[in-house]
């Protein structure tokens, strides 16, 4: 392995910030964390790509809480199978945060939009 000066920075700040996250992946945990991980990934791109219904608004939604429900299905693969506490707190961050967003987006559909004042 190189040292963490010839690492990309990002790499480099990870491997300081958790040098003892790193430890060898069990293979059959690798394993199950992946077929989840593609069955999350195939879920979500199923649910974006949806006919139009001809309203800008609800389609945006409609894709946009599909992308946000495959970061969270993500997320709690990682917090299921991953072991860098780093990665894990920010796996619990993507949960709330995308939660959040999908009911702002929810919302706003619910409440009549405004009209533009010039």
């Amino acid at each position: 392995m190189r040292s963490p000066r010839t690492l990309p920075l990002a790499v480099a700040l990870l491997v300081a910030a958790a040098p003892n996250s790193w430890a060898q992946p069990d293979a059959s945990v690798a394993a199950a964390a992946h077929t989840a991980n593609e069955k999350a990934m195939t879920l979500m791109m199923n649910a974006m790509h949806v006919p139009s219904s001809g309203d800008v608004d609800q389609d945006f939604i409609t894709q946009m809480t599909a992308h946000h429900q495959g970061a969270i299905d993500m997320a709690r693969i990682q917090l299921q199978y991953g072991h860098n506490e780093q990665l894990r707190r920010l796996a619990q961050e993507i949960i709330v945060t995308q939660q959040q967003e999908i009911a702002v987006m929810q919302q706003a559909l619910s409440i009549p939009p405004t009209s533009p004042t010039r």
